[in-house]
């Protein structure tokens, strides 16, 4: 079955949702680059690393102490254990991931994206929001090349 969820039509999670809650670490971004940009630099990873089947991949694009809270699901902690969110998620058949962000807004160091994806999935429609945060004392957004994410929560 493929899902796609359209930019007209964002409609409440059914049995499957995929929100990934990104915070970028380390390295700064120059200053001109918006969250917008930082953000869309960032998706391709994710989506790439999910694709391949490398779920030891999509882990290092999160913190340590990362938290995903499936829907209908227990809270996962840690890059271990998102780890293994991922790999049974790949496992279960879910492939061909596409994001797309579709409203960006941002505030001093915090981001939050509201998106699009598709998603070829045992499962039916989803929907995608996403906050970015920053982690450097500068208060700039850290560049994607080093993103990070805090968490993945169900809307």
């Amino acid at each position: 079955m493929s899902i796609t969820q359209r930019e007209d039509e964002m409609r409440p999670v059914k049995s499957f949702a995929f929100a990934a809650v990104l915070l970028l670490s380390s390295a700064l971004s120059a200053a001109a680059q918006s969250a917008r940009e930082d953000i869309e630099a960032a998706l391709p990873k994710f989506t790439n690393a999910f694709n391949s089947g490398n779920a030891a991949a999509v882990s290092q694009l999160y913190t340590e102490d990362a938290a995903l809270l499936p829907p209908d699901g227990k809270r996962v902690d840690g890059r271990k254990g998102v780890e293994e969110f991922w790999q049974g998620a790949i496992k279960g058949g879910m492939k061909n991931l596409t994001l797309k962000a579709l409203e960006v807004e941002e505030s001093a160091n915090l981001a939050y994206e509201v998106g699009a994806f598709t998603l070829d999935a045992p499962s039916k429609d989803g929907a995608l929001s996403t906050l970015w945060a920053s982690t450097s004392s500068s208060g700039k957004r850290a560049t994607t090349e080093h993103g990070a994410c805090i968490g993945t929560s169900g809307i």
